[in-house]
Parts: structure tokens; C-alpha cells; sequence
């Protein structure tokens, strides 16, 4: 299959590319690496640098590759870069999307995976776990606009036949993610305690998160190529850590003995959250692997270099 991979130089794209690869299929990505990285991609794969954001830019890389489905990753992924600046978070998110989908449909796209977000777009939920049906309350711009383009996906599949299927992720993390990004605790943790800096705990640190190893999320993309279709998943593990456990596991793993420091909390973001995956397991066979000592430590070994 003929695969266009959006945000393929970024933490999670990459890793989809290198699991499309590795079940045999023809990869090409699309990635202005504003927060992706050259070291990211799959040597195996076609990369063009351009800006989703930009029409004239995907047109001819649509003509070009004529891609049988394309995989939506490519994202402002900040909440808190949202709330500072949530017209920039539009027009990466809303418009930069509605170029893919409007590329999609006029170079006969099949199908369109898109990377949606769970917490951030349910907002603070009033049962845990949160499944596919649970009301959507986002708290910030930025899980507002993911979920805006959940609606101009099934307008575009009820419209003009583009087959689509939505993957709202709980938090991911593992190998490649920026340390010294925004967003991602773990690698922001990891590398400050591998650096022998103090991470800084917003609020009180037992706000709740559904970690999923990002293999995972990558073999929940393969699956989903030939299935899934008009579908929505919520891919995580069901299970909830508090950020202050996070610090703890990984102070042991990485032998970190300085204790928590506490900052203010940030707006925007859910206190609570996890989803269950029963859908997918169900529809697609897919379920979580890697727990999350164990996907720690591949995190914590990836940041060595080991």
C-alpha cells in the first residue's frame, strides 16, 4: 500500500512509519520538522519537507506519490502553547487539516487514520474510565480544534466517500520523545533527571494520566489500515498514574535522589483522566503490551543511548 505519512519526522509519526515499513509498505512523509527531526526518519521512506498549512505545498506532493491512504499526524501539540496562542493552534490544527483532507479528496485518497487526542478534547470527565461515548467538554483550544476536525473527517467521509478512522490517544510516550519540548512529562522528567537537573512538578502532582507506550500506538495504526473504517478508538490502557508516581518511578529507574519540587499548576489541563480501549480490542484485536515500568525503562534506556 501507498502510504503518506503527515508529522512522520515527529515522536509518534516516526514510530508509525516505522512500523507502516516494517509490514512491507511504500512510506512517504510530510513534515515541515517545526517539532519533528531529521534523526526521526526512516531512511527507507520518501520525505518531503513542507508545511501542512501551506495548499500549494501538498498539492504536487499529493500528485506526486498518489497515496492510497494517508495517516494525520502532523500537529501543534501544546496545551499549553494553545492557550497562549490558540489562533496559531487553528491554523496548524483546523486548517492545516482541512489542506490534508481537501489534498485527500481531490487525488482520490481511499483513506484517511487520524491522530486525534482523548483527555484533552473529553475535558475533565464525569466517569472514569472515559469511553467512545463519553460527552465532549475540552478545556482547552487545543483539544477543541482536535476535535474539530473529528467532524470535518465524517463530513468528508459522508460527502465525498473518504473512508476514515479516528485514534483519540491517552498520553503516549517511549523512545524519541523531546525532552525539552512542551508536552510529554516522562521525557521531560527523564532528561532532566539524567541531566542531574530538577524537574519541576506543576500543582500537586496527583493529577492522572493513561500512559500508553508508543509501540503500541504504532501497531494500533497498522491495524487500522484495513480496518476500523467510519470508526473512532480510544487507544490507551485504562490504567491512571499521578504525575508525583511518575517521578518516583523514575527517580528509581534512573537512581535520581533529589526529592519533588513543586510548581503552580497550568490552565487548561484535566486533572483526572484514563480510557478504556474495549472498542478496539473488541473491533480491531488490538490491546496495550508495554507496561509502564517496562516502557519507562525502554524510555529511560533510549535516553542513554543504550
Amino acid at each position: 500500500m501507498k502510504i503518506l505519512v503527515t508529522g512522520g519526522a515527529g515522536f509518534i509519526g516516526s514510530h508509525v512509519v516505522d512500523a507502516y515499513l516494517t509490514a512491507g509498505h511504500d512510506v512517504a512523509v510530510v513534515d515541515n520538522l517545526a517539532s519533528g527531526a531529521r534523526s526521526n526518519l526512516n531512511p527507507a521512506a520518501r520525505f518531503h519537507h513542507a508545511d501542512i498549512r501551506d495548499p500549494a505545498a501538498l498539492g504536487p506532493i499529493f500528485k506526486a506519490e498518489r497515496p492510497e491512504l494517508v495517516n494525520h499526524h502532523a500537529a501543534q501539540a501544546s496545551v499549553k502553547l494553545s492557550m497562549q496562542d490558540p489562533a496559531s493552534d487553528a491554523t496548524v490544527n483546523v486548517i492545516g487539516s482541512l489542506n490534508v483532507l481537501e489534498a485527500c479528496r481531490r487525488f482520490g485518497v481511499r483513506k484517511l487514520i487520524y491522530a486525534g487526542t482523548g483527555g484533552a478534547a473529553v475535558g475533565e470527565p464525569r466517569y472514569l474510565p472515559v469511553d467512545e461515548d463519553h460527552p465532549v467538554e475540552p478545556l482547552s483550544p487545543y483539544g477543541a480544534n482536535k476535535h474539530a476536525v473529528e467532524h470535518y473527517c465524517d463530513l468528508y467521509r459522508a460527502n465525498w466517500n473518504l473512508d476514515t478512522t479516528i485514534l483519540r490517544y491517552s498520553n503516549i510516550y517511549g523512545p524519541r520523545q523531546d525532552p525539552f519540548g512542551e508536552a510529554g512529562v516522562i521525557a521531560v522528567f527523564a532528561g532532566r533527571m539524567l541531566a542531574g537537573e530538577e524537574p519541576i512538578v506543576n500543582g500537586t502532582g496527583e493529577q492522572e494520566r493513561d500512559y500508553v507506550y508508543v509501540g503500541d500506538v504504532a501497531r494500533a495504526n497498522v491495524l487500522v489500515l484495513d480496518g476500523g473504517g467510519g470508526r473512532m478508538y480510544h487507544i490507551g490502557t485504562g490504567v491512571g498514574a499521578s504525575v508525583n508516581e511518575l517521578f518516583d518511578r523514575l527517580a528509581r529507574i534512573i537512581g535520581y535522589a533529589k526529592p519533588r519540587r513543586h510548581g503552580p499548576g497550568l490552565p487548561g489541563e484535566v486533572f483526572k483522566i484514563r480510557l478504556t480501549s474495549e472498542r478496539a480490542r473488541a473491533e480491531l484485536g488490538w490491546a496495550p503490551e508495554v507496561d509502564l515500568d517496562e516502557g519507562l525503562r525502554l524510555t529511560v534506556d533510549a535516553m542513554r543511548g543504550a
